[in-house]
């Protein structure tokens, strides 16, 4: 049955699946209801994955006891990752024109997955700084993998909801991880430290999820390839062999022509630039958790009010996938845009009434929950229900892993200042000091010290995030029909 016979079609993924790698590929692969088993893999992967990113941050007091580490050091940790995720993000985009996604994601959770077991065994804060390093290397494999993965999985007019739906099931990894974390911090298990057992038991998970991967999900190319060529009766292994076989001079080619051909996408060009600055507000989120702990909430009274964040922010991925995909029927030239600019602005009242009107007192609980809930539901649009589909848009099929990566490299490491710099600003601007903090009443100065350092990296970025989606009014149609000029020639030509 053709995807656009009905609402319901038009969800479910387009890519026919496939068996897993050991059986033949002429059988059908198990569906569970209506959706295939590749593509419930693929969002349990990015379960894990937000899981990962969300571990550190959560833990973030009891490192800063553990190692003697002020805001500024933590802040370092996050930048380091995300730092190495954006130099090594195009890295992904290579892989994925010489071997098939489900390799490259597996590849990439394997390393994310060892280097946080080995974060939580070290016993010296360099030695977390350098697998925080190896992190990020294996978070730049996977995540423009998987978002390439969904934008080939779904239709244009239905894709917003795919990311969507993507985010949603990742903010459920990441407020599993993160109250995970937070809740194990507080307690001992054999005598280790619990966030040093959360990181552990995170891992092993992150392994089991890398060898599904591996093992049972089948890249959406690979099936279109096996059905357009032989109508379904090509050998996978083959099309694999095929293209090993390409020599090192033409795979470099052909990079290098992929990375050309991206970045003179002029709607590229402007998303990025809003991505630097508009990917700030949330790296200086990670100081969230060690805010509240200051302020003097207890672990679970904390992991309570950052879930219904990330609740928030799961539904309003989804809700406002939906809801830009609807606009785009309507506005197809600017629907995505102005629901872009409705979210970003949206950060600057949410920022302003968050971190500088409400009292920081632990009576403030209703209130922070609250806002904290109608913020997430708000300012989550961007990435799911504009910046992925535009990307998937404006791009022939085969450059897409190529356009997300690229925008991962550029927006990962121009925002990994925003953590160090919210604890440069929070200790040299604001007077926070660490020696103050009492480690289980907090402290009432250095949280009002370290609100100011996460205002400052917040509400400006927001608004000049808005205010940099303008020139897309004017890009957007051209790139878009350039790059389906594109994809009906080179489908003229196979």
């Amino acid at each position: 049955m053709g995807l656009r016979t009905s609402k319901f079609h038009r969800l479910v993924p387009r890519s026919k699946p496939l068996l897993p790698r050991h059986l033949d590929t002429t059988m059908k692969t198990r569906k569970f209801f209506g959706i295939s088993l590749s593509i419930i893999i693929i969002n349990l992967a990015a379960i894990m994955e937000r899981a990962d990113e969300n571990l550190l941050p959560s833990v973030y007091k009891e490192v800063s006891e553990a190692f003697n580490a002020g805001p500024s050091d933590l802040g370092y940790l996050t930048f380091i990752r995300n730092f190495v995720q954006g130099l090594s993000s195009p890295l992904a985009g290579i892989l994925v024109i010489n071997h098939d996604r489900p390799t490259v994601l597996a590849m990439g959770t394997m390393c994310w997955a060892l280097s946080t077991a080995a974060v939580g065994a070290s016993q010296q804060f360099m030695q977390v700084a350098f697998w925080r390093a190896v992190n990020g290397f294996g978070l730049a494999i996977v995540i423009p993998a998987l978002q390439s993965f969904i934008a080939d999985s779904y239709l244009d007019d239905v894709r917003g909801a795919g990311f969507g739906f993507l985010n949603l099931v990742g903010t459920l990894g990441g407020i599993g991880g993160g109250v995970l974390a937070t809740i194990m911090a507080g307690h001992e298990f054999w005598g280790i430290p619990g966030w040093r057992c959360a990181f552990v038991m995170m891992a092993a998970l992150s392994a089991l999820i890398g060898f599904l991967v591996f093992m049972f999900v089948v890249d959406p190319r690979r099936t279109s390839s096996i059905d357009r060529d032989t109508g379904g009766n090509t050998d996978r292994n083959d099309l694999i062999h095929k293209g090993n076989s390409s020599s090192a001079s033409s795979l470099w080619l052909e990079s290098w022509t992929a990375m050309k051909s991206v970045m003179r996408v002029q709607t590229f060009q402007v998303i990025v630039l809003q991505g630097v600055v508009g990917s700030l507000p949330w790296t200086a989120m990670v100081f969230f958790t060690m805010w509240f702990e200051l302020i003097g909430f207890d672990h679970y009274s904390t992991a309570a009010l950052l879930s219904l964040f990330a609740a928030g922010c799961a539904l309003g991925s989804f809700f406002g996938g939906v809801i830009a995909d609807r606009m785009s029927l309507i506005y197809p030239h600017s629907g995505r845009i102005m629901c872009a600019q409705f979210s970003a602005s949206m950060g600057i009242p949410f920022s302003l009434f968050l971190l500088r009107v409400i009292p920081q007192s632990v009576s403030s609980y209703s209130i922070f929950a609250t806002t904290l809930m109608l913020m997430g539901l708000t300012i989550s649009w961007n990435a799911t229900a504009v910046n992925g589909p535009m990307f998937a848009e404006v791009v022939p099929v085969k450059h897409r892993t190529m356009i997300y990566a690229f925008d991962r490299a550029f927006e990962g490491s121009f925002s990994s200042v925003a953590a160090p710099i919210v604890g440069i600003v929070t200790e040299k601007i604001y007077g926070y000091n660490k020696k103050s903090v009492d480690p289980v009443l907090g402290s009432a100065p250095e949280a009002l010290a370290l609100s100011k350092g996460l205002f400052s990296m917040m509400a400006v970025p927001f608004g000049l995030c808005c205010l940099f989606y303008t020139p897309l009014y004017w890009v957007f149609r051209r790139d878009r029909e350039n790059a389906r000029t594109a994809s009906s020639k080179e489908q003229e030509m196979m």
